[in-house]
């Protein structure tokens, strides 16, 4: 837990996702779906941020695993976002990629706690 959680490269990729998933349904008509995934995305970087700042690794390793999830949560939205023709597929297989990476990321650091 030594320096920041801006240091984390998983906190980095996450924030880059959120960005990412702004700019694509962030104007998005569907208000419940742009909700929905916009908030898990948060989630994401915020847990990482949040239990970093704890400065315990019990504490750390609970909100790690809370960003696990919601990365898990954006994944499901982003095959639900393909499915209603929102995005096309190469974009929903960069944004599933993504989400893989930063849930494994978010494995390994918790196995090392």
């Amino acid at each position: 837990m030594n320096g920041s959680f801006e240091n984390l490269i998983v906190w980095q990729k996450s924030r880059i996702l959120a960005k990412e998933m702004y700019r694509l349904f962030g104007k998005l008509p569907d208000y419940a779906f742009r909700d929905q995934i916009l908030r898990a995305t948060i989630s994401v970087m915020n847990n990482i941020a949040e239990g970093h700042e704890r400065r315990s690794s019990l504490e750390w390793r609970q909100f790690l695993y809370i960003a696990k999830a919601s990365a898990g949560e954006v994944r499901s939205m982003i095959y639900l976002a393909a499915d209603l023709n929102y995005l096309d597929l190469d974009t929903k297989e960069k944004f599933i990629r993504s989400s893989e990476e930063i849930a494994y990321m978010l494995a390994s650091l918790i196995r090392k706690l």
